[in-house]
């Protein structure tokens, strides 16, 4: 399981694990969000919905390029530098190749498709 996201003139392939909150964001494609920077190590984007948490279990093994949804907000989390596993995250894959449109700042519109 795949996802393109675009956002300006950007796009990077996300990976997706089997899990149900990944099989939850599939149900949802295809989406247009818009994605902003939060902190400085990610990017986030609002769901029309929370994914489901069945499932979710603390992880180690945290890395750059990791995609999550924090379940207290609702959100994509994308990490774009090194970050900290806390409550609340669920991992949902990982982004592939190069993560360099992720460290693009500011708020753009973003497109998520299924692809694969």
């Amino acid at each position: 399981m795949r996802l393109i996201c675009r956002f300006a003139d950007q796009a990077f392939t996300v990976a997706l694990n089997d899990s149900p909150a990944a099989r939850d964001l599939l149900s949802l494609l295809p989406l247009d969000l818009t994605i902003e920077d939060y902190a400085q190590n990610e990017k986030i984007a609002s769901l029309p919905r929370k994914l489901t948490e069945e499932g979710a279990a603390p992880f180690g093994n945290e890395a750059v390029g990791d995609v999550c949804t924090y379940a207290p907000w609702g959100n994509l989390v994308f990490f774009h530098a090194p970050y900290r596993f806390s409550r609340g995250l669920i991992r949902l894959g990982r982004v592939e190749g190069d993560i360099a449109p992720l460290r693009r700042r500011g708020t753009y519109p973003l497109s998520v498709i299924a692809h694969g």
